[in-house]
C-alpha cells in the first residue's frame, strides 16, 4: 500500500488523482481571459514545466487555431528578442514553487514592459502568484520529494482544462471528470508491468517517443528517468528517431511510444522496427497496447494518463539501484540563482 512506503515520492505518484480533480475544480472556479485578445499565448517555466509547457503550448493551438508556442523562462529573461514581438500576447508561467528565479524574473521583465497579461499555474500560492493576472494554484499538488510527479500531473490537467476553456470547449472540460477515476484503475492494473520494466536492470538505455501534444510529455518521462534512477535517456518525436537516434538501439534499450489515435499507424510502424533491432518496447495508448488506458476519454484531453505509468517505472528503477527517489543526485526542490 502506499501507506506503508517510507518514500515519498511514491505516495505522491499514487495520490495523484486527487490533486486532478482539484486542478479541474480550480479551472471551473477561475475568470480566466479571453483568447480572442490575444494574438499569441506563450507558456514558459523551467525544467519539467517548462515540459509541461512544450505540451500545453501544442494543445492550446490545436484547440483554439490560435498561434502558441513554449518556451525556457531563462530563454525569455535572457533573449526575450527572439521571442517576443509587437503582438498582443497571453503568458501562461508554470512554476511547481512559485520561486523559481528564471521564472520570476522573466515574468517581472514582461510585466514592467507592459507586453501582456500573465496567468500563473503553480502548487504553492507564493511569489509567482503576485506578479500574475490569473492565478490557477493546485494545492493538492504539493509534494515533499524534489522530482516532480504529483505537481507536474496536476498542472498539467490544469493547463489542459484552461486550454479547454480557452477554447470554449464545454464538452471537453466535462469529459475531463473522468480523469481521477481513469488514473486510479490504470495505476491498479499497470503497476506491475512498470515494476518489472524499471526493476531490470539489463536494461540500460530509454527512449521516450511522442508527437504533438505528447512530445513534451515524452520529455519529461526521460527527465524522470534520468533525475530519479541516472539512466541514459532522451525524448524524441516518433518520426525523428529514425534520423540517427536508432543507431542506439540493441538489446539493452527500451523505447516507449506515447501512441496517438490520429497517427497510430505511422507510431506503431516505428515502434515495430525498433523491436526488429532488437529494442523491448513498450506501447501506451487507450487501447492495443502494453498499456492500455481505456478511458473513454477524448485523445485531446487524456494525456496526462501516460504519466503515472511512467513515473512509477522511475520509481522502481531507482530502488532497484538502490537510489533514493526523493532526492535525486545533485538536485533541489527550488533552483534559486543570482540573477
Amino acid at each position: 500500500m502506499a501507506s506503508e512506503t517510507p518514500y515519498a515520492t511514491y505516495r505522491e505518484i499514487k495520490s495523484q488523482p486527487e490533486a486532478w480533480a482539484q486542478a479541474l475544480d480550480v479551472i471551473s472556479a477561475s475568470i480566466l481571459p479571453k483568447a480572442e485578445d490575444y494574438d499569441q499565448v506563450l507558456f514558459t517555466g523551467c525544467g519539467s514545466t517548462y515540459y509541461l509547457s512544450l505540451a500545453a503550448a501544442a494543445l492550446y493551438q490545436e484547440l483554439t487555431d490560435d498561434s502558441a508556442r513554449a518556451v525556457p523562462a531563462g530563454e525569455l529573461l535572457l533573449n526575450s528578442g527572439t521571442v517576443l514581438t509587437d503582438q498582443r500576447t497571453l503568458l501562461v508561467a508554470v512554476s511547481r514553487s512559485g520561486k523559481t528565479t528564471e521564472t520570476l524574473k522573466a515574468v517581472e521583465k514582461f510585466k514592467h514592459e507592459r507586453r501582456g497579461d500573465v496567468v500563473a499555474i503553480s502548487s504553492y500560492p507564493e511569489s509567482l502568484s503576485q506578479l500574475a493576472d490569473v492565478n490557477i494554484v493546485v494545492e493538492k499538488g504539493q509534494e515533499d520529494s524534489v522530482a516532480q510527479t504529483r505537481s507536474f500531473a496536476s498542472m498539467f490537467v490544469a493547463a489542459a482544462a484552461f486550454c479547454a476553456r480557452m477554447a470554449g470547449r464545454h464538452d471537453l472540460l466535462a469529459a475531463m471528470n473522468g480523469l481521477p477515476k481513469a488514473g486510479v484503475q490504470l495505476m491498479q492494473g499497470c503497476e506491475d508491468y512498470a515494476r518489472k520494466l524499471g526493476e531490470n536492470l539489463s536494461l540500460d538505455r530509454f527512449y521516450f517517443l511522442g508527437s504533438g501534444i505528447r512530445y513534451g510529455l515524452a520529455c519529461e518521462a526521460n527527465l524522470k528517468m534520468k533525475e530519479m534512477t541516472l539512466t541514459h535517456s532522451e525524448p524524441f518525436h516518433f518520426l525523428e528517431f529514425r534520423h540517427g537516434p536508432m543507431s542506439m538501439v540493441n538489446e539493452n534499450t527500451v523505447v516507449v511510444g506515447l501512441l496517438s489515435d490520429v497517427n497510430r499507424v505511422h507510431e506503431v510502424q516505428v515502434l515495430s522496427d525498433m523491436r526488429e533491432l532488437g529494442a523491448t518496447v513498450a506501447g501506451l495508448g487507450e487501447a492495443d497496447a502494453e498499456v492500455e488506458f481505456r478511458s473513454g476519454i477524448p485523445e485531446s484531453v487524456r494525456a496526462v494518463l501516460y504519466l503515472p505509468v511512467l513515473q512509477l517505472m522511475a520509481y522502481h528503477r531507482a530502488l532497484a539501484k538502490g537510489l533514493n527517489p526523493d532526492r535525486p543526485t545533485n538536485l533541489t526542490a527550488v533552483v534559486k540563482l543570482n540573477l
